[in-house]
């Protein structure tokens, strides 16, 4: 049986799976390197009018997180697109995503959660200092490295590739429950954005639960808008007033009203970190 491959990679396992994507352990064919792979069937996503707009779009924005180099940010290898898939080669990480730590009876000490956020945090004013944005800050974008000691932020502007049938389908880029309002109000948002969905995924691993949860997306929608967040010490009464108060200034509605700079953003958390007691 020939081996199934994705321009130069030969595909070895599926090890992941999202809404638009697959993401698989490959090989480089080239260097014999293992590598994650990212496929998107952008001639699945597309019609033919917005096929080749898509396909600049996102070897762009490949492009400009090809140029990130930073600790705690997973490398972007290669990029390109073959019979309609788009792909992303990536550094093969050897840890899990966040997922597993968002539900009651899942969470991570306190501390902890906020050593990750931290470094999040700073992977983020990294990448803003760049010029390039995130878009898409959720518990599966995030992978630990134990092992490694590392905290690794992944995809980042893949929820960008959507914007050129934006205007055609009425689709919602990114993850409706981490999306800032004013991207749900339909504006483009910028670094402020990405604070929210950390605020968002800091309030998620803290409480098991998400700030606002609706079963329909205009519910959803509306709550997000107009409805302020449940506050911290509400659901985790031993959390620090101003572990509180920062939470809920990332999940403000103005965005001139959230911290300004994911550096400010880190300091507090390993400020507030380092007065609580170890778990």
């Amino acid at each position: 049986m020939p081996v199934a491959t994705i321009g130069p990679y030969q595909i070895e396992a599926e090890i992941g799976r999202g809404a638009t994507s697959v993401v698989y352990r490959a090989r480089d064919s080239r260097s014999g390197r293992q590598v994650a792979l990212k496929a998107l069937a952008l001639n699945r996503a597309f019609d033919a009018e917005a096929f080749d707009e898509a396909r600049s779009r996102f070897l762009r924005e490949a492009e400009a997180a090809r140029r990130l180099r930073h600790p705690d940010i997973v490398a972007v290898l290669d990029a390109g697109e073959a019979g309609g898939v788009a792909y992303l080669a990536m550094e093969l990480i050897a840890g899990h995503d966040l997922r597993g730590h968002v539900a009651p009876g899942q969470l991570l000490p306190a501390p902890q959660v906020l050593q990750i956020a931290a470094r999040v945090a700073d992977a983020l004013a990294y990448a803003h200092s760049q010029g390039v944005l995130h878009r898409d800050i959720k518990a599966a974008n995030v992978l630990v490295e134990p092992a490694a000691g590392r905290v690794c932020v992944t995809d980042f502007g893949i929820a960008r590739i959507g914007d050129a049938s934006h205007t055609r389908t009425g689709m919602l880029l990114g993850t409706p429950e981490c999306m800032a309002p004013e991207l749900l109000a339909g504006q483009r948002g910028d670094h402020r954005s990405d604070l929210y969905a950390l605020g968002v995924l800091l309030f998620q691993l803290l409480c098991g639960r998400l700030p606002f949860e609706a079963a329909a997306l205009g519910a959803l929608m509306r709550q997000v808008v107009n409805d302020p967040p449940p506050p911290l010490h509400g659901l985790r009464a031993a959390m620090p007033a101003a572990l509180s108060a920062l939470v809920a200034g990332l999940l403000a509605k103005d965005a001139a009203a959230r911290p300004q700079d994911g550096a400010e953003v880190a300091r507090e958390l390993r400020a507030i970190a380092a007065g609580m007691p170890p778990p």
